[in-house]
């Protein structure tokens, strides 16, 4: 028994030093204020693991194997109605998928609202006009710690060993109007090599014209999205299309909302596998080596 624990305590020891955690510089918060540290829990809510009450920005690392890396590196912004952070389904399950890959993945905690002992549960009891205002107020600051990530992976490239023109911002949701708010804020040392918005908050992140340099953006959405999102990924993928710039929308039938990595025995299932076809075809990650 004793040597049983021994080894069990060695295991938890070697998985949670392994965690690498960089801390993003704390910006301007403007009227926010936050109670209290950041929050990790099972939400029986949303049935899931989340982080809520995030005011320091930070990211974990996911590397791939060396013999494996391709070079790409890519910021996962997870959902949760800028509220929380469903931190597994949308996060770290995305980064190990894609380091099995070869991606290096850097899973963003980008600023919340502040929120008490469970920000699941206060977004279920707020009004969603009161959402979507709170939303928006802090909206723009977790776009900053967006693009603090990509300036941060793109300094220090020799270090995670990655190319520095290609670095990708994928997220989901609320994390999906933080990616189109780095598409449209970027400058020339945080700007994206590509974007993927999955079932992107439209409403919280109003869709604008692209850059002249925007870079290549690949959308996720399913039409029977209960929260109405299939439409506003239709208009972000015209606004890409109208101006020329590459675009590529991958719309589902069924799928909901909210399906990151958790398995439906929908074609929505492989929605990550069809991006990083995509990633291949555009020369954003290298094909692999048969």
């Amino acid at each position: 028994m004793k040597i049983g624990f021994t080894v069990l305590c060695l295991i938890y020891s070697l998985t949670f030093y392994a965690q690498e955690i960089i801390a993003l510089p704390k910006t301007d918060d403007g009227n926010l204020e936050w109670v209290g540290p950041e929050k990790t829990f099972f939400s029986e809510i949303w049935k899931t693991q989340v982080v809520t009450n995030v005011s320091q920005p930070s990211m974990q690392v996911f590397r791939p194997k060396p013999e494996n890396n391709s070079g790409t590196a890519v910021v996962v912004a997870p959902g949760g109605g800028l509220y929380a952070l469903s931190i597994e389904n949308e996060g770290t399950a995305v980064a190990e998928w894609l380091a099995k890959k070869g991606v290096t993945t850097f899973v963003l905690k980008y600023r919340l609202v502040p929120t008490g002992d469970d920000g699941t549960a206060e977004i279920m009891s707020t009004p969603p006009a009161t959402v979507l205002q709170k939303a928006g107020e802090v909206l723009p600051f977790a776009v900053t710690d967006g693009l603090n990530a990509i300036a941060h992976i793109r300094e220090n490239a020799s270090t995670y060993g990655i190319n520095p023109n290609k670095i990708g911002f994928l997220g989901f949701s609320a994390g999906g109007a933080v990616t189109m708010g780095v598409g449209y804020d970027y400058t020339e040392e945080n700007r994206p090599d590509f974007l993927v918005p999955v079932y992107a908050w439209t409403d919280a992140q109003a869709i604008q014209k692209p850059k002249t340099n925007a870079p290549p953006m690949f959308i996720v959405c399913a039409s029977n999205d209960p929260l109405g999102l299939a439409k506003g990924s239709v208009a972000l993928y015209s606004s890409m299309l109208d101006a020329n710039k590459n675009v590529s929308l991958m719309m589902y039938s069924k799928g909901g909302h909210g399906f990151g990595m958790y398995p439906q025995g929908l074609p929505s299932d492989t929605w990550i596998e069809r991006f990083y076809d995509w990633a291949i075809s555009e020369e954003l990650i290298p094909k692999p080596v048969q």
